[in-house]
């Protein structure tokens, strides 16, 4: 064991003590133990979702024996035991090493499991078909007041994963939630968490790319690409929703256009804008570390006022504790428009 490493997870540890303690009162289970980055390990999380401890390492494998001992660490600290699920993605493009040459999950560890957040039901897999956890951790503020502020309210959740924050939305009590997705997989997990909070007001789940839906939304046209022949994809009606939240990845290329929030958000945000109704709220959100939070917002900001769609008020929402950022940058950038 590295001297630096066990004394760091024990400071970051005692560091989340009022926040657990907050966390589980309000019915929260998932959670960052360590964020390696900033708490003097960098390419090491921990994360625990429910019954699960996640470790995961991007830089360089963990030795079996100092994983062990920071899962004996994270159990002594919980007061229970965690099924440990560690995933080696030091490879190519951040992948699970999925021979495991250093620690084999027990069978246990990778069933079906379920965590919670805000009170409500979440699938846990420790592993699945794709590599990042079911359950982005560091979104749970956003989900907490799309949660407080959904009441009454349509919903557009766009680049919705697993639909973490239309399961808020609805749990908030909106009138209609819309999930848009362009992997049916991710939809799949969604369903999964829907039926998995079954007194909640059922959801749509639209699985498209997000170029051609959001347009049709805007009422803008879908354009050809070079004279090229379209995919397929759902047809919808133009419409406008009270609440709009726009999460998109960092980069991601279809033949409809591409995703790239580092120099193209605007593509991403006008037709989001024109889908956002009078006096609605859209949320959103920026995940690059590399883009600097002012920028960002000013960029927005004046994307919305070219549109004729002003933003009247903004928020800035950061993660909470268990992702500390040393320069009060995190990578993970909200912004609560109200229009």
């Amino acid at each position: 064991m590295p001297s630096v490493l066990l004394p760091a997870l024990r400071a970051a540890l005692d560091a989340r003590q009022p926040l657990l303690a907050e966390l589980h009162a309000q019915g929260t289970d998932c959670y960052r133990l360590f964020h390696g980055s900033q708490e003097g390990a960098p390419g090491l999380t921990l994360d625990r979702y429910g019954p699960q401890l996640m470790v995961q390492s991007f830089h360089q494998p963990l030795e079996r024996d100092e994983l062990l001992e920071l899962a004996a660490t994270v159990d002594a600290f919980i007061g229970q035991p965690l099924l440990l699920v560690y995933n080696d993605r030091s490879q190519g493009n951040s992948r699970v090493d999925r021979r495991d040459p250093v620690y084999q999950a027990e069978t246990s560890a990778l069933e079906d499991l379920m965590g919670h957040e805000w009170g409500l039901n979440y699938r846990v897999r420790g592993r699945h078909p794709g590599q990042d956890p079911l359950l982005f951790l560091d979104l749970r503020n956003a989900r907490g007041w799309v949660k407080e502020h959904s009441a009454g309210k349509s919903v557009l959740n766009l680049f919705a994963y697993t639909c973490g924050v239309g399961l808020a939305a609805a749990a908030g009590g909106a009138d209609e939630v819309w999930n848009l997705d362009f992997a049916e997989g991710n939809l799949a997990v969604g369903r999964e968490n829907a039926s998995l909070n079954p007194g909640l007001a059922p959801m749509q789940f639209v699985q498209s790319d997000y170029f051609p839906a959001i347009r049709q939304l805007a009422g803008l046209p879908i354009a050809r690409r070079h004279g090229q022949k379209l995919p397929s994809y759902p047809r919808l009606d133009a419409r406008q929703f009270d609440l709009v939240f726009l999460d998109p990845p960092a980069w991601a290329k279809s033949a409809f256009g591409t995703v790239d929030l580092q120099r193209d958000y605007q593509s991403l945000l006008k037709p989001a804008l024109l889908a956002t109704a009078e006096d609605g709220v859209l949320v959103c959100n920026n995940n690059l570390a590399k883009v600097d939070m002012d920028e960002w917002r000013d960029q927005v900001l004046r994307c919305a006022s070219k549109l004729g769609r002003p933003v009247r008020d903004w928020q800035p929402l950061s993660p909470a504790a268990d992702f500390p950022s040393r320069d009060g940058r995190p990578p993970l950038k909200t912004l609560i428009l109200q229009l």
